[in-house]
């Protein structure tokens, strides 16, 4: 194998979150692992439909041509055997996607493999797998289904929330355990401290990095950040950034307002976020991954 895939910004992805799988999914739920393995061997040359992620995907993919370089590498990371799998790599091909290798972990956790093929984000429908590659250290989320889909268009465009998501939750304890007087003080005198990090920065400052690549009036990608932060707390995020060398494309303090409108307005393709009500909101308007990191979801039974 040619050298390791670290220049690349890399995305596992399971095969429910980049196809839909509901029909198979409910035979697997309700008649166990054989029917399912039946079902999927005799539907295998049937295309699969998109899923919530496909998008996504391909616009990601789509930066490679533009490139004329292949900087994206998505990956099928599947709990399928590579026997129930083949329908899914079927479809792969129908679609054109520039996906080429996969992890057929038979009904276990992927986690343990994101790190041998350097993985900057991973999503999933299933919750457990999200949080075992949070535990693990990687950016992860839960795929929502429902959120609308943009028209067709050929820039990327990802929205971030900040506290638990971009940066630690540190600060978003303070909050919890002190109230609002007590957070807006802690990050005025804070302010000048840069913010540690959170799961997805890695993502994006690998996003930020093939930004870079592109003329800036001309860059396929932009992203924002979408945060319930308003003054004095702006500040803190700001210099954080700025210590991190990475630009954001839009940023929106918010000061606890509904994130949706703004979302909707930014056209977002994907939007991630720590807070379950959130997630829910922003699902009626894009589409949505929920990130089951730090103490907001700490305090969930």
């Amino acid at each position: 194998m040619r050298k390791g895939l670290g220049d690349k910004l890399v995305l596992a992805i399971s095969s429910r979150a980049l196809f839909n799988l509901g029909e198979s999914h409910q035979i697997y739920e309700s008649e166990g692992v054989e029917a399912y393995r039946r079902y999927q061997i005799e539907h295998e040359d049937e295309v699969l439909m998109p899923g919530d992620a496909f998008p996504l995907v391909e616009k990601l993919l789509g930066l490679n041509k533009r490139l004329s370089e292949q900087r994206v590498e998505v990956i099928l990371v599947s709990r399928n055997s590579a026997d129930t799998g083949l329908r899914a790599f079927n479809s792969i091909q129908h679609y054109g996607l520039g996906i080429s290798r996969a992890a057929f972990v038979g009904g276990r956790s992927p986690d343990p493999y994101l790190a041998a093929f350097g993985c900057h984000l991973f999503l999933s429908t299933h919750a457990d797998d999200v949080r075992n590659a949070l535990k693990a250290g990687f950016g992860a989320a839960t795929l929502l289904s429902g959120g609308a889909r943009r028209a067709n268009s050929n820039e990327l465009r990802i929205a971030f929330d900040g506290d638990a998501v971009l940066f630690s939750d540190d600060s978003e304890r303070v909050y919890q355990s002190g109230g609002l007087n007590a957070f807006q003080d802690h990050e005025r005198e804070s302010a000048r401290q840069a913010l540690p990090g959170g799961p997805f920065k890695p993502f994006l400052a690998a996003l930020h990095s093939l930004q870079q690549e592109f003329p800036e009036a001309d860059c396929p990608i932009r992203t924002a950040l979408v945060t319930a932060r308003s003054a004095p707390a702006h500040e803190r995020v700001i210099r954080t950034l700025r210590e991190w060398n990475i630009r954001l494309d839009e940023s929106f303090f918010l000061g606890g307002l509904d994130k949706s409108a703004v979302l909707e307005a930014f056209a977002a393709d994907v939007f991630f976020d720590d807070q379950t009500g959130h997630c829910e909101k922003a699902r009626q308007v894009v589409a949505t991954g929920h990130v089951p990191h730090g103490v907001s979801n700490e305090l969930q039974p």
